[in-house]
């Protein structure tokens, strides 16, 4: 039996949001949408200007200005905003990558001596920075199974500053219970980091249960046309300045062009995600069905182990649906070449359907013995939904199914 994820208690998304949010009424030379300032570098009209700005002052009618690229822009800053409503946080900071996101967030606000938690199905190169970088700088952590709330409050010292994790999780779409994590947290005074890339902002809003942070790659849904590198920190304002200050120093900036097309995808967002939750959703049913077809994962589903906590929660399930195909990884392998509409690719949340079998895509370099010991099968299938039509996609499954 499955059920769609449905919670009218969860506050209402907009996308009205998603298309004004941050925009000034009236723009630069009467300008429908928000100019592209493309420079590195900004001008003083004298030194009484320059100092003025040196000391805090306003400029000209009291909006405000830059000095250089790297410390803002205003391209940049608009979608700052745009991103910041949209997550209900005081503010929202912009980087190059998701990566870059991550990795200044941890860096700024973790120290030799100190010690982060990490669940188990976090993004693997998040992983990876926290195991063999921080470590390097004398930064403990200590890595606890997603979902085991009373290992992870066992796992909190005195020296803990921050606790990491994703909803839904990648590949296997775990979600979060939010408002108990944050229970948990800031009963240890300790912050909370989630990303919730998979999710979006129109599916769940994480600071509302009590989140400190909330990342997202916005190369995937935010920008939605995979021709955007990006990444966004949202938060409450003292944290989020702290941050900006030290992007600042790191340099992981993001340019004003790739900010403008950032934009224009988020303005489609809503319209995106609820195609992509009313499509993955039937996806994952036709799957679930299927007898060539051993488990599907998508919280949309009551099989899923946080289907509860998803419908207590989220919106939707989200655009990603993984699966595991009864064979060997040849098998799978011809299955996945057999797919006409969906393109090999790593990557999610674009308009195009993407599929990848993660053991050969994201842990190629592993054997199928430490692949097991991570939780990646052989047979299992990541497919990344896009915007085509739901029965298209389907009859696609269907036809390569099939064929195996």
């Amino acid at each position: 039996m499955t059920a769609t994820i449905d919670n009218p208690a969860t506050t209402q998304r907009t996308a009205t949001e998603a298309v004004h949010a941050g925009r000034s009424r009236q723009q630069p030379h009467h300008a429908l949408i928000t100019p592209l300032v493309q420079t590195a570098t900004y001008t003083f009209e004298d030194t009484a200007a320059l100092t003025d700005f040196m000391h805090g002052k306003t400029w000209g009618d009291g909006a405000p200005r830059e000095e250089y690229g790297r410390y803002g822009n205003p391209t940049t800053r608009a979608v700052e905003e745009r991103l910041a409503a949209l997550e209900e946080a005081d503010d929202a900071l912009l980087f190059g990558s998701g990566m870059a996101a991550v990795t200044t967030t941890l860096l700024s606000m973790l120290s030799a001596g100190s010690h982060v938690i990490l669940t188990d199905d976090c993004y693997r190169r998040t992983r990876q920075f926290v195991w063999q970088f921080l470590r390097r700088l004398g930064i403990e952590s200590t890595t606890v199974p997603m979902g085991d709330y009373e290992a992870l409050e066992a796992a909190i010292q005195p020296n803990t500053r921050l606790i990491v994790s994703e909803s839904p999780t990648n590949p296997y779409l775990r979600v979060l219970d939010l408002p108990r994590l944050a229970q948990i947290a800031q009963a240890h005074r300790v912050k909370t980091l989630i990303d919730t890339t998979f999710a979006t902002p129109l599916n769940v809003r994480p600071l509302a249960y009590g989140i400190d942070l909330v990342v997202h790659s916005a190369t995937k849904y935010l920008s939605g046309h995979n021709d955007v590198l990006a990444g966004v920190v949202a938060g409450s304002a003292d944290l989020i300045a702290a941050l900006r200050g030290s992007r600042g120093v790191l340099g992981g900036v993001l340019d004003p062009h790739a900010a403008w097309l950032l934009e224009r995808g988020v303005k489609t967002l809503a319209l995106r995600v609820r195609q992509q939750n009313e499509s993955t959703l039937r996806l994952a049913q036709f799957l679930e069905d299927h007898p060539r077809v051993e488990r599907v994962w998508y919280p949309g589903l009551e099989s899923h182990p946080d289907h509860e906590i998803a419908a207590a929660q989220m919106v939707g399930g989200g655009g990603v649906v993984s699966f595991e195909i009864a064979g060997t990884v040849e098998d799978t392998s011809r299955f996945v070449d057999a797919l006409l509409i969906p393109v090999i690719a790593p990557s999610l949340g674009g308009v195009e359907s993407l599929v990848e079998q993660p053991a050969l895509m994201s842990y190629f370099d592993k054997s199928p013995e430490e692949r097991l010991e991570l939780g990646i099968k052989d047979n299992l299938v990541r497919y990344a939904v896009g915007i085509e039509d739901a029965d298209d996609l389907i009859a696609d499954l269907q036809r390569a199914l099939a064929q195996g």
